[in-house]
């Protein structure tokens, strides 16, 4: 059965995020989204802890319920910051750490509380630990928990940074590495990215939303066909790279992400690789270093082609999420009354965003939007899209329509 999955998520415990994230909140989105199982973020911190535990209920598989909202399930995950000194350097990563059972959960959290860790201080807390040593308490926790080095390649925080990374998971891990079976490619890069390079061929390639709020929920996921739904069996699907259980990753156009090209946001500075190689690396503007993004950092290590597929690759698909394709058809801002009010109709026509975005038909959409938008969404999913590359933590800016196409959009009356 096809489950589509978002094992990144956060709480109002973390920074930057909404204070109505609740688990309630969580589900409510995760419904409107089409997602079937989604991350209960954040289990280090106590406070959100105590809020799973009253608000959840362990299922036996692996999985958690919530009493009240039916058709979400949870899985217990959460990212966590490691920042350190290994091999000269200082390095900051973010993980993504999975788990089987709040047991395990209470286990890693004791371990690091041990340790000195301030898990209190927020949702997604800094450990004075290194990479091989939080796995090696992860496994310890319980041999089926997983982590998965997150959003791979970001300048800051990430394994392949260009800040404070590595350049192999080997690395990073020396020898636990083989305990590490996938990676997040994160929303400034793709599958076919991490494809051109070889040494990545063994990971599995997960995609998931790093959501701060409920309508972010979902601009990426991984959609899995699951002979049950539970934890096993989607860490088997990651593990395995069966493409018959594993069948596709959902992913943002990565030039959307904020961290694709080379630039610096406060000089208006936005350089393709080329560019950076050919002027430098330091800002035209201000002298100061430029933050290198995600596709130089990838063209630095590739050792393929750009566009190479690799043998037993999962495959992925790109969307622009709704609310954003119906804010280019009018113009104005994602967030504004008039994108909402269309969003909830045409997801309470269409069932759920994933929905509509993935798997109607061009004639089912029409009979719940305007014509045009409907040609958009159809537009998206045959990549014909343009897009201005993000930089330095300014996200990218995809335009779906024309100009020509947009002039019509006046004469379109809400649903």
């Amino acid at each position: 059965m096809r489950k589509i999955v978002d094992l990144h998520l956060h709480s109002k415990y973390s920074r930057a995020t909404s204070k109505q994230l609740d688990l309630t909140e969580l589900a409510k989105w995760g419904r409107i989204k089409g997602l079937d199982i989604i991350s209960c973020a954040d289990f280090t911190h106590p406070k959100w802890l105590t809020h799973i535990r009253e608000t959840l209920v362990e299922d036996g598989s692996g999985l958690l319920d919530h009493p009240r909202e039916k058709g979400i399930k949870f899985l217990l995950s959460t990212e966590v910051a490691c920042i350190y000194s290994h091999a000269g350097s200082v390095r900051r990563l973010h993980h993504l750490i999975l788990a089987p059972s709040l047991s395990a959960v209470e286990k890693i959290n004791t371990a690091l509380t041990v340790r000195g860790c301030k898990l209190a201080s927020d949702g997604r807390p800094i450990l004075g630990l290194s990479s091989k040593e939080l796995l090696q308490i992860v496994l310890g926790a319980d041999a089926r928990c997983m982590l998965i080095p997150a959003h791979a390649w970001t300048p800051w925080f990430a394994i392949f940074g260009s800040k404070s990374g590595y350049d192999s998971v080997e690395d990073c891990f020396e020898d636990l590495a083989p305990h590490i079976h996938a990676l997040e490619t994160g929303l400034s890069s793709d599958p076919e990215m991490n494809w051109s390079l070889s040494k990545l061929d063994r990971y599995a390639l997960v995609s998931n939303s790093d959501a701060h709020s409920g309508p972010k929920m979902g601009r990426e996921a991984n959609v899995f066909d699951l002979a049950e739904t539970s934890y096993d069996a989607i860490v088997d699907a990651i593990t395995s790279r069966d493409p018959r259980k594993f069948l596709y990753t959902i992913e943002f156009f990565p030039e959307e992400g904020m961290y694709h090209y080379d630039g610096h946001r406060l000089c208006d500075v936005n350089f393709a690789p080329f560019e950076t190689r050919t002027r430098g690396e330091l800002c035209p503007v201000c002298k100061k270093s430029l933050t290198i993004g995600v596709l130089h950092r990838v063209d630095n290590l590739r050792d393929r082609e750009l566009g190479t597929r690799p043998t037993n690759t999962i495959p992925f698909k790109k969307i622009v999420p709704l609310p954003e394709i119906i804010a280019d058809f009018f113009m104005v801002a994602s967030s504004s009354k008039k994108v909402m009010e269309l969003f909830f109709n045409i997801v309470h026509d269409g069932r759920s965003e994933f929905s509509v975005l993935l798997d109607m038909a061009h004639d089912e959409l029409k009979k719940i939007m305007p014509e045009q938008l409907a040609d958009g969404i159809m537009r998206v999913r045959s990549g014909d899209v343009r897009v201005i590359p993000g930089y330095d933590g300014k996200y990218g800016i995809v335009s779906v329509f024309s100009d020509i196409q947009r002039r019509h959009s006046k004469q379109e009356t809400l649903l």
